[in-house]
C-alpha cells in the first residue's frame, strides 16, 4: 500500500483524534512531511520504539500506542491463564502526551482482560523496572524518549525480571507488533466500560515508599552521610523530568540536608525550555546547575534525564570552576568508593563482581582487581546487565556490587533490573561527602585513582553516513575490517581482536582463537600492545557507525596524545 493510500486512509478516519485530524489538516500541503509521516511503520525493535510525535504509522500518537499494545498483548494471549493474570506495570515521563499514552495502553490491554497497574502520575524509568517485580507482573511499559528533544516520544516493554526484554522474547514480541496491520483498527475498553472493568489499577505511593525503604540500603556508610550530610553542598537538577519525584526523598531520606534544586529546571516541563538538549552527557544541561553551584559554592553538581534512569555531575574545581565528568570517570569513582567502603565494613563478598559493557572503559575493571573483585564485560545494552544478574542469583556463582554503561547509566543495588539514577545519586552524594570529610573534592578523588592506576581516558566518536549508499560503506566498511583485520592503528601494534558477531577471540601472538560465550552482535574490539583499545559498531536502527577508543597513559598529556592519535587513525577508516 502507498503512503498517499495510507494518508488517506487516516484522513478519511471518521473517529480519528480531534488534535490529530487538526494536525493532518495542517499538513495537508505539506508533501514531504506527509510521506516522512506514512512511508513506513515506526520502527519497533529490541527497545521498543521511539519517534517524533504526530499523525500518521511513521509517528508516536494514540495509534501507533495501541499497535504496539496489542502486539504485546497478542503475546501474553499466549500465556496461561494465570500468567496473563499477572498484568502490566505502566509509568510515565514528564513529556507531551505520555499520560494519554499510558491510558491508551492501560485500555488495549484491558480489552484482552489483561489488568494493568498505571502509576497516578508521571515515574522514573527505574521504578517502573521495580514495580514490575515488585507486583510480579508479567510485564512493564515505560512511557518515555529518555533524553530525545522534546518533540520526541517512545515506548518500552520490560520483561518479567524487570529487565527490558532480552533479544529472544523481544524478536517473539516484535513479530506480534508486525502482525498488527492496521493501528486505526485496533480495538480498546471503552471508558465507559473502564470503570466497572477492574482491570486498570491506580498505583503510587505504596510503591513509592516500597522503592525508598529499597533505596535506603544503597548508604555503605550511614555514620559518614550522618555527620557530612549536614555540610556537603549539592546542586541537584532534574531537567525537567521524573528525577525530582522521588531524587530528592531519597536524599533527605539518607541524611543529606543542604542539597538545592536548580528551580528553572525542577518543574516538570515537556518543552524542557532552559536546555537544548535534557542529556546530562552534555556540558550545556549543566549551565543553570553551574550558576546555581557557583552561588551556592557547591561541591558537586548532579543532573539526571527526563526519564531518570542516567545520570551526570560535575565536580568543583581548584580555581572554583566546574568540571563535566564523563560517564566512565563517574563509574571510576563510584566503584572505587563502593569497595573501599564496603572493604572497610566487612561486606564485600568474596565472589563479588562488576558488570560492564564491552565499550566502558577498564579503569573500573583495574580498579575492581586491585580488591580482587572480577570485571565481567557484557553486550552494550543494560538487558545484558539484568540477564547476568538474574543469572547469578539462579546459579550463585557471583555476588553482583555494580553495572554500569559508559553511557551514563549505573545500578548499584539489583532490586532494579535497568539503569537508576535515583540510586545513584544517592551513592554518588555519599561519595562527594567521604571527599570533602578529608578536605577534598571528586576532582581531587578522580586525580587520586588517576595517580594510583594509570591516567584513563576514552573518546566515542558517531559517523552519519546517509541513504542506501551509506548503509552500504558502513557494511562495506565492517568486511573490510573482518577480511583484512588491522595489526596496527596509529603504529601500535595490535595484540588481540574479538569478533563479537562470530563470537571469536583471537591472540595475534599465537594464533590462539577461543570461543567469546555472548549473543552474537555486530562488534569488533581490538586490543593494543600499549593496553589502548578500539571498537566498532553499527548502530542497528540509524546510518550510523560508532567508534569507541579507550587509552592508558603516563599523564593527561599522555593519554590525550594517545587518543588523538588513535581518533585519527580511524578517521581514515570512514574517509576511504
Amino acid at each position: 500500500m502507498s503512503w498517499e493510500t495510507i494518508y488517506r486512509n487516516w484522513a478519511s478516519f471518521d473517529q480519528l483524534d480531534e488534535d490529530l485530524k487538526g494536525q493532518l489538516k495542517e499538513l495537508k500541503e505539506n508533501r514531504l512531511e506527509l510521506e516522512d509521516a506514512f512511508y513506513a511503520p515506526l520502527e519497533f525493535g529490541t527497545a521498543g520504539m521511539r519517534g517524533i510525535l504526530g499523525p500518521g504509522i511513521n509517528r508516536m500518537n494514540i495509534y501507533t500506542v495501541r499497535q504496539a499494545t496489542e502486539g504485546l498483548a497478542l503475546f501474553m494471549d499466549q500465556q496461561d491463564p494465570e500468567t496473563k493474570k499477572r498484568g502490566v506495570a505502566i509509568a510515565y515521563d514528564s513529556r507531551h502526551m505520555s499520560p494519554d499514552f499510558a491510558m491508551e495502553a492501560a485500555r488495549t490491554l484491558a480489552y484482552h482482560n489483561i489488568p494493568s497497574y498505571v502509576f497516578e502520575s508521571l515515574r522514573p524509568t527505574p521504578e517502573l523496572s521495580f514495580a514490575v517485580r515488585y507486583l510480579h507482573c508479567f510485564a512493564g511499559i515505560m512511557i518515555t524518549a529518555s533524553h530525545n528533544p522534546a518533540k520526541y516520544n517512545g515506548y518500552k516493554v520490560y520483561g518479567e525480571d524487570g529487565g527490558q526484554m532480552p533479544p529472544e522474547d523481544a524478536d517473539r514480541l516484535t513479530n506480534f507488533v508486525r502482525q498488527v496491520a492496521n493501528p486505526l483498527a485496533v480495538p480498546v475498553l471503552r471508558e465507559d466500560e473502564v470503570k466497572h472493568s477492574g482491570l486498570i489499577s491506580i498505583v503510587g505511593e505504596e510503591i513509592d515508599s516500597a522503592y525508598l525503604k529499597e533505596v535506603k540500603k544503597v548508604t555503605v556508610d550511614p555514620e559518614l552521610v550522618a555527620e557530612m550530610g549536614k555540610d556537603l553542598r549539592l546542586v541537584y537538577t532534574p531537567l525537567h523530568g521524573t528525577g525530582r519525584m522521588l531524587g530528592e526523598r531519597a536524599l533527605k531520606q539518607a541524611g543529606f540536608e543542604k542539597f538545592v534544586l536548580v528551580p528553572e529546571q525542577a518543574v516538570a516541563d515537556p518543552e524542557f525550555s532552559t536546555v537544548k538538549s535534557p542529556n546530562p552527557e552534555e556540558p550545556g544541561a549543566f549551565e543553570y546547575a553551574i550558576q546555581l553551584g557557583k552561588q551556592e559554592a557547591a561541591d558537586v553538581l548532579i543532573a539526571t534525564d527526563p526519564d531518570a534512569d542516567r545520570l551526570g555531575a560535575a565536580v568543583r574545581l581548584p580555581n572554583g570552576e566546574y568540571q563535566v565528568l564523563t560517564g566512565n570517570q563517574i563509574a571510576s569513582l563510584l566503584v572505587d568508593y563502593l569497595l573501599k567502603a564496603k572493604e572497610k565494613a566487612h561486606d564485600l563478598p568474596n565472589n563479588a563482581v562488576i558488570l560492564k559493557s564491552i565499550v566502558s572503559s577498564e579503569l573500573p575493571a583495574a580498579i575492581a582487581a586491585s580488591y580482587e573483585v572480577q570485571t565481567v564485560n557484557v553486550l552494550t545494552g543494560f538487558k545484558f546487565i539484568a540477564e547476568k544478574i538474574q543469572q547469578y542469583e539462579e546459579d550463585h556463582s557471583q555476588s553482583f556490587v555494580f553495572g554500569f554503561e559508559e553511557s551514563y547509566g549505573y545500578l548499584i543495588k539489583p532490586f532494579v533490573r535497568d539503569k537508576d539514577a535515583i540510586q545513584t545519586l544517592v551513592l554518588l552524594a555519599e561519595v562527594a561527602a567521604y571527599y570533602k570529610h578529608q578536605g577534598q573534592t571528586l576532582y581531587d578523588g578522580l586525580e587520586s585513582i588517576f595517580a594510583r592506576f594509570g591516567y584513563y581516558q576514552e573518546k566515542t566518536t558517531s559517523v552519519t553516513l546517509d541513504g542506501i549508499e551509506g548503509a552500504e560503506k558502513i557494511k562495506a566498511l565492517m568486511n573490510k575490517l573482518r577480511e583484512e583485520a588491522p595489526t596496527e592503528f596509529a603504529g601500535v601494534k595490535v595484540i588481540q581482536t574479538e569478533d563479537f558477531q562470530t563470537q571469536k577471540k583471537t591472540r595475534l601472538v599465537d594464533g590462539n582463537v577461543e570461543e567469546i560465550p555472548m549473543t552474537k552482535s555486530n562488534v569488533l574490539k581490538y586490543y593494543l600492545a600499549d593496553e589502548s583499545w578500539i571498537a566498532v559498531r553499527p548502530s542497528g536502527t540509524e546510518p550510523k557507525i560508532k567508534f569507541y577508543v579507550g587509552v592508558k597513559g603516563n599523564d593527561h598529556a599522555d593519554a590525550e596524545q594517545k587518543i588523538t592519535a588513535l581518533a585519527t587513525s580511524l578517521a581514515a577508516l570512514t574517509a576511504e
